[in-house]
C-alpha cells in the first residue's frame, strides 16, 4: 500500500475578490488525509468547510498554497487535466443524490465510466459490482422513482465508487434522509471504510453523524480549529468498531 497521502495541503488558501474588500474563505490550511482514513469535516456556515471541499474535489482553484491529490499536484493543472484527475481519483456523493430520473440504477452508475471512454461490457460489469457492493444487486434495472431515498443514495454511492477512486467525497450525504435511513447509509460508509479500505471525507453539520468518523476536522473563519478523534461527548448515530474498541480498552 502506498504511503502517499490521498490529500496533502500546504498553506492552502482561497480569497474571493468581492468589491473593494477581499473575502478570505480559507486561510493557510496545512493537513494530510491518508489512505483508509474516515474524516468528518464540520463547521458553521461560512467557516470554510465547503470551500475546502470544493478545492479538494477540484471544483475550484486555490488562491495560494499546495494541493496534492493522491500524489498529483493539481493546483496548476489545466481545466481538462483537472477534469480527468477528478473523474479518476474522486467519487462524489451529494445530499440531493443527483441521479438521472429517466435512467436505470445501472445506467446511472455507468455514467463516470462512459465519460472515461470505457467499453459497454466493462461498464456493465463494473456497475453491477458497485451496485452489489452497496446492497442493490437486485435493483439494477429500477428507475430512481422506483427506489426509496436510501436506495437512491446507495445508487449515488455506487456511482461514486465505480471508478475505484482514491477518495470518496461526501457532501451532507444524509441531509435529505430520515433518521432510520441515515443510520443505514452511515453503516454503509463504515463498512466501505473498514472492510474495503475506502478513504472517506464527509461534510456534515450533525454531531452524531460526524461522530461516526475516525477523525474530525473543524473549520472556523477559514482556519482549522480542531483536528483529531471525535470528542467523547459526541454520540455516534451508529456503532462503530473503533469507538467500541476504545471503550473496551478503557474498561
Amino acid at each position: 500500500m502506498s504511503d502517499t497521502p490521498v490529500i496533502d495541503t500546504v498553506g492552502l488558501s482561497k480569497v474571493y475578490a468581492t468589491g473593494d474588500t477581499p473575502v478570505v474563505a480559507l486561510a493557510d490550511v496545512t493537513l494530510q488525509v491518508h489512505r483508509g482514513e474516515f474524516v468528518a469535516v464540520v463547521g458553521a456556515s461560512g467557516s470554510g468547510k465547503s470551500t475546502f471541499m470544493n478545492l479538494i474535489g477540484l471544483l475550484d482553484r486555490p488562491s495560494h498554497g499546495v494541493l496534492r491529490l493522491d500524489g498529483v499536484d493539481v493546483a496548476r493543472l489545466t481545466s481538462n487535466q483537472r477534469a480527468m484527475v477528478r473523474n479518476h481519483k474522486v467519487g462524489f456523493v451529494f445530499q440531493g443524490f443527483n441521479l438521472l430520473r429517466r435512467t436505470s440504477a445501472m445506467e446511472n452508475v455507468e455514467l463516470p465510466l462512459l465519460y472515461a471512454g470505457v467499453g459497454a461490457r466493462a461498464r456493465a460489469q463494473a456497475a453491477a459490482t458497485a451496485l452489489t457492493q452497496v446492497g442493490l444487486g437486485e435493483r439494477m434495472g429500477h428507475m430512481p422513482n422506483q427506489l426509496s431515498g436510501g436506495q437512491q443514495q446507495r445508487v449515488a454511492i455506487a456511482r461514486a465508487l465505480v471508478n475505484q477512486p482514491a477518495l470518496l467525497l461526501a457532501d451532507e450525504p444524509t441531509g435529505n434522509l430520515d433518521s432510520t435511513t441515515t443510520r443505514e447509509i452511515l453503516k454503509l460508509f463504515v463498512d466501505l471504510n473498514v472492510n474495503h479500505g475506502i478513504t472517506v471525507v464527509m461534510v456534515t453539520h450533525e454531531q452524531d453523524v460526524a461522530a461516526v468518523s475516525r477523525r474530525v476536522v473543524q473549520f472556523k473563519d477559514g482556519h482549522v480549529v480542531m483536528d483529531g478523534p471525535p470528542p467523547e461527548t459526541w454520540t455516534p448515530a451508529v456503532e462503530v468498531p473503533w469507538r467500541a474498541a476504545k471503550v473496551q480498552g478503557a474498561a
